[in-house]
């Protein structure tokens, strides 16, 4: 194992050499929750009946990694009488919520254990769509405490989490070098600059990209560009904040960088994948994305470019180090299911440290139990975990408000509109302000 990762880490400048990495990606693109903002529960939904047993479904997005099989088989040969059947949703977060919730205001029993992106518990439990759990039956005291309040809303429990995720910064050893630098830079101005120095030997470099498509990825864009600012877009009263002069330098940051070249206008069009592609075919020099582009990187296979030469650190911020927006899948349980009993049971046995760690060996996920990140087999497999559990630490959550949709819809526009040179930042995040408090 390279003395790097094994030693605790020394300084936020810490970063990882490329390694080989042996076991199968999967991606992960869905984000946290913070403190609840709106929303009533005023009327108190019956208690759940736990004590009833029998076949269950899982219904949650569509399983990229190829593993979940295996995994649910593990149960089902041991619980012939309560099977679990996958029902698999599209990939895209959006097009998943809308069929929940279809379910749920259909009444349906169709689907029992509900796979959350962790942004959603404040919506479904405050419509009642999802039921309280019963905290004795989950080991969420090994759990990291910034995942387990993503599943939680008015300090009740909705939901398990399962997985969990931070964006990280993947950069270049050979243009590192070329470049000038002795590590990954921390900001985006060292960023830039070293992006200049190579562009001026390489024009045809793309410079620096991650998700700024129209899509829900932009949400997460958005959210952690305004942290790394100082900036929120709600505080914990739920008041938006996003005309803020903090709120707007995240977002001018890269608005700079689509204006001086620094990022290409092909970005625009980029989600997990297609910025995952352009870094891995040496397009890019540097990528912002989820973990699982790691391995994908590293494939000797000849699909990737780069592999052997990479190296993962935290995300650019705009005075250093940046504050990514947390990834997290949540599991929750409708509260039109049957065998409510087994669904709990179920999700017990997914979030033990057992469970959490053959997933995260199988698929390249990171998994919400603390210990993983300490494990010496993960480890070895992912050398990028301290940053990653880093990165988790200091992560940031998209607004936990019931009008979800509609918020991130606002936010989706406001940042696209600037960054496709349509609006300047401050027009369009005073824009997005007003649309924000008519939201309230």
């Amino acid at each position: 194992m390279n003395d790097s990762i094994s030693r605790p880490l020394a300084s936020r400048r810490t970063v990882l050499a490329a390694g080989g990495v042996t076991t199968a990606a999967a991606t992960l693109a869905a984000c946290s929750t913070g403190t609840p903002a709106g929303g009533g529960g005023e009327d108190e939904a019956p208690a759940a009946d736990f004590e009833e047993r029998g076949p269950i479904t899982f219904a949650r997005g569509k399983d990229t990694s190829g593993k979940l099989a295996e995994f649910l088989e593990t149960w089902n040969s041991e619980h012939p009488d309560e099977e679990v059947t996958l029902i698999e949703l599209p990939e895209s977060a959006d097009e998943q919520r809308t069929q929940m919730i279809n379910n749920a205001q259909a009444k349906s029993d169709a689907y029992t254990i509900l796979g959350l992106d962790s942004v959603w518990t404040a919506e479904f439990a405050a419509n009642q769509w999802v039921v309280e759990l019963p905290q004795d039956k989950f080991p969420l005291d090994e759990l990291i405490p910034a995942t387990v309040t993503t599943a939680t809303y008015f300090d009740k429990l909705y939901g398990v989490p399962f997985i969990t995720n931070a964006e990280l910064l993947f950069s270049r050893t050979d243009l590192l070098e070329a470049a000038g630098l002795d590590g990954p830079p921390e900001s985006f101005e060292e960023m830039y600059a070293a992006i200049e120095t190579l562009q001026e030997e390489d024009p045809e470099l793309l410079g620096f990209g991650s998700q700024y498509s129209k899509y829900e990825g932009l949400t997460v864009q958005a959210a952690g560009l305004v942290a790394s600012a100082g900036g929120e877009l709600f505080d914990a009263e739920g008041k938006p904040h996003a005309d803020s002069a903090e709120a707007v330098a995240g977002i001018q940051t890269v608005r700079d960088g689509f204006d001086k070249g620094f990022i290409p206008k092909e970005a625009l069009t980029y989600k997990e994948e297609e910025s995952r592609a352009a870094y891995q075919d040496g397009r890019l020099a540097f990528l912002q994305n989820w973990p699982y582009v790691w391995e994908l990187a590293q494939a000797e296979d000849g699909s990737s470019s780069v592999n052997g030469k990479i190296v993962a650190s935290l995300i650019p911020g705009l005075d250093g180090p940046g504050n990514s927006t947390l990834g997290g899948l949540n599991l929750g349980i409708s509260a039109f299911a049957k065998n409510k009993g087994t669904a709990v049971d179920f999700i017990a046995f997914r979030a033990a440290a057992e469970q959490q760690k053959a997933w995260g060996l199988a698929t390249a996920q990171a998994g919400s139990n603390a210990a993983i990140y300490e494990d010496a087999d993960m480890l070895e497999a992912f050398p990028f975990l301290p940053q990653l559990k880093e990165a988790i630490d200091t992560g940031v959550a998209r607004p936990a408000v019931v009008q979800y949709g509609e918020v991130t819809q606002a936010i989706q526009e406001a940042a696209y509109a600037c960054f496709s040179g349509e609006k300047d930042a401050e027009p369009a995040m005073k824009d997005l302000q007003t649309r924000l408090t008519e939201l309230q």
